[in-house]
């Protein structure tokens, strides 16, 4: 109905009015989509672990001190106090988790797919992983380095003499990258032996199908420590990477990532701030201390969670000490100092930002 001859202006306006609803029409949808995926991203994991009842947590097959389960199959390991924590969290009640034994092979696409809520198997960040899979790392809840272990009747006492050696390795894992870059490095041949689990990897060691058996100094200490005869075994002196291991979450669910996050930092921070599991009803003028038990402040708003959900952490759990010395320290089987993984004001580089 617009005659160009004789309603130009008409005709423009009609034009102009037409263009502006178009573009505010697809603004409009376009920002809907967002919401629309944002809400459902956003509320996703947390209120599936909360309808379900409980939480699902990828750990390792067996790797005594880290995750391992017993005759009974209950599961013990500083991977799985994460676990636990994050359950006590969000759920109030540590126990509320669902345990999966996952290969390093496995372990990636089981999160990327939805079969778990969060991974906690001594996994190495990098950027690789951090920035290419869909995944985040929420944090290091122990430092790392991978080395070497020879049976003692070899008479090797350090890795550079190791050339020509073959090495049982496990597949899936920056071990194989770090080896190779170390081999290259310093002009070493060796023979790869290629194992799909820890345990695999322990059975051809001993066997004498390989020489040496490498993987993550604390791999290496838990290994020896299930071997048959531990006395048999030497780890040697050199650390060859850094393999800050820590759980992880997918990427997109921004809320559930800050939850996994600070459930570790308040590990940490407990232990700062000398709160333990015995203690943690002790009431005190330190204000940090009274953020962190709930007593005081608004932190647990901005998480979505009770205002208890760090009292119940330390409660069920305790602090990152008391894990770190119930399952790896000097006084168990696998006998790890805490080196590096000793606060920083110890010496050490563990360290959480301030509750506040």
């Amino acid at each position: 109905f617009c005659n160009p001859h004789s309603f130009v202006k008409d005709c423009y306006t009609l034009k102009l009015i037409k263009e502006i609803y178009m573009k505010q029409l697809l603004k409009l949808s376009a920002a809907s989509l967002l919401v629309v995926g944002a809400l459902s991203v956003q509320a996703s994991t947390l209120s599936d672990v909360q309808a379900k009842g409980h939480l699902s947590c990828g750990v390792s097959k067996g790797l005594a001190g880290f995750s391992s389960a017993d005759s009974a199959g209950t599961w013990t390991g500083i991977d799985v106090d994460v676990c636990r924590a994050v359950a006590a969290a969000t759920l109030g009640d540590a126990t509320k988790v669902k345990f999966v034994p996952l290969t390093a092979k496995e372990r990636f696409t089981a999160l990327q797919s939805g079969e778990i809520d969060m991974l906690s198997r001594n996994t190495t960040w990098t950027i690789t992983r951090d920035a290419s899979l869909g995944l985040n790392f929420a944090g290091v809840n122990y430092y790392d380095g991978q080395g070497f272990m020879v049976k003692s009747s070899l008479g090797v006492s350090s890795a550079m003499e190791l050339g020509g050696a073959a090495v049982c390795i496990q597949a899936g894992t920056t071990t194989e990258l770090n080896l190779a870059d170390w081999g290259k490095s310093n002009g070493i041949e060796y023979n790869s032996v290629v194992s799909d689990t820890n345990a695999q990897t322990l059975t051809n060691y001993e066997a004498g199908r390989c020489d040496v058996l490498t993987t993550d100094a604390s791999g290496l200490y838990s290994l020896r420590a299930s071997s048959n005869d531990p006395s048999e075994h030497v780890v040697l002196p050199e650390i060859i990477s850094k393999e800050p291991l820590g759980p992880v979450v997918r990427q997109g669910d921004d809320a559930w990532f800050n939850i996994v996050r600070w459930s570790l930092n308040a590990m940490i921070t407990a232990e700062e701030i000398g709160v333990t599991s015995a203690t943690v009803d002790d009431v005190s003028n330190n204000p940090e201390r009274e953020r962190l038990m709930g007593r005081s402040g608004s932190t647990h708003e901005y998480v979505g969670l009770n205002s208890d959900w760090t009292y119940q952490i330390i409660k069920q759990v305790g602090n990152y000490s008391e894990s770190f010395e119930r399952n790896i320290g000097l006084n168990t089987p696998i006998g790890i100092a805490r080196g590096v993984n000793a606060l920083w004001s110890d010496g050490g580089i563990l360290y959480s930002a301030p509750f506040r």
